[in-house]
């Protein structure tokens, strides 16, 4: 295990006990150093201290690196809370001005956050709803959303799907009616409850839950266990993850089109963004540089590759011409 990452281990779990008991600690240093590129210092943002935020997976991770090498080359002072344990605690950390922003995922705040059970269909439409009604109700301030999007599907092995003819979510929903025992799924105990998950999905294609068999694995361990295809014939997968096409798995169609989309943005609280307004002109040609390509392949370097989070982050920031190496 590298030292970032051991680093981000020893992160999440601090974030996790601190969670629980009495708030998040102020963070770590930045990692690794950069310097100006196209983002140049910014006189407003020099030195202030900003607080950034992620979750727990892969490309979450990658994402708060990419803020805190932004802002770091604008000349804020950075303190690193990436690695959070889970999207509520994220949540609740930025409502309670422990973490000052963070890339927010569209369809989970729409669906997670403000409570509804139905996607707003297209990503512009998407987008300017959860920005609106967030603002709003939360005074969560939405910016800046990437072009990538990160759903949520299941997938399975080529072989499974060779064998069972199942390639959407409809045959996979026959399967289970017809064959529950050829249709074990493995989930992680998010997506296993959300509405946007497990749930909403099994309503949506008419399932009945009580009738698959699923167990609950950390999501890591989902992708080479579908892919194996013993303990789990199908998985549930992010649609940017690396490890799809590095274990040729097959993203079972979502013909219903359930999911929502997933555009990640900017998130900050209205107070924290009416005094740094440069912070939003800063990210934005970081966002639209964020396809669904660009950020699977980063995933893929982490996840495939073994290379650390943090040196991934910087290297494409560095590529992008946004950064220069010290």
């Amino acid at each position: 295990m590298g030292r970032f990452r051991r680093a981000a281990a020893a992160a999440a779990l601090a974030t996790t006990l601190a969670v629980s008991s009495c708030g998040l600690e102020s963070g770590g240093a930045l990692p690794l150093a950069v310097g100006p590129g196209s983002i140049a210092p910014v006189p407003e943002l020099e030195k202030v201290k900003i607080t950034v935020g992620s979750k727990s997976f892969t490309e979450q991770v990658i994402l708060g690196y990419i803020i805190e090498f932004a802002l770091s080359a604008a000349g804020a002072d950075i303190r690193d809370l990436t690695n959070i344990q889970g999207s509520n605690s994220v949540r609740d950390a930025q409502l309670h001005g422990q973490i000052d922003i963070t890339y927010e995922y569209t369809g989970t705040g729409w669906i997670n956050y403000l409570g509804h059970e139905t996607p707003v269909p297209g990503a512009t439409a998407q987008f300017e709803a959860v920005r609106d009604e967030d603002l709003e109700r939360n005074g969560m301030v939405w910016v800046d959303p990437a072009p990538m999007d990160n759903t949520y599907a299941l997938a399975t092995s080529r072989k499974t799907a060779e064998e069972t003819g199942v390639t959407t979510l409809s045959q996979y929903a026959d399967l289970v009616e017809s064959d529950p025992g050829a249709a074990t799924t493995c989930v992680e105990t998010e997506f296993n409850v959300r509405q946007d998950g497990f749930p909403g999905m099994a309503a949506r294609y008419g399932i009945d839950p009580a009738r698959v068999n699923r167990e609950i694995l950390q999501t890591g361990i989902i992708y080479q266990a579908t892919a194996d295809g013993t303990e789990c014939k199908f998985g549930e997968v992010y649609t940017t993850d690396g490890r799809i096409e590095a274990l040729d798995l097959v993203v079972l169609e979502d013909d219903l089109h359930f999911f929502p989309s997933y555009n990640p943005a900017i998130v900050m609280r209205k107070g924290f963004a009416d005094a740094h307004p440069q912070i939003a002109k800063v990210m934005a040609p970081v966002s639209d540089a964020l396809t669904t390509a660009e950020i699977t392949e980063l995933n893929r370097r982490v996840d495939v590759d073994g290379e650390e989070p943090a040196s991934v982050a910087r290297d494409w920031m560095v590529h992008k011409g946004f950064v220069t190496l010290p």
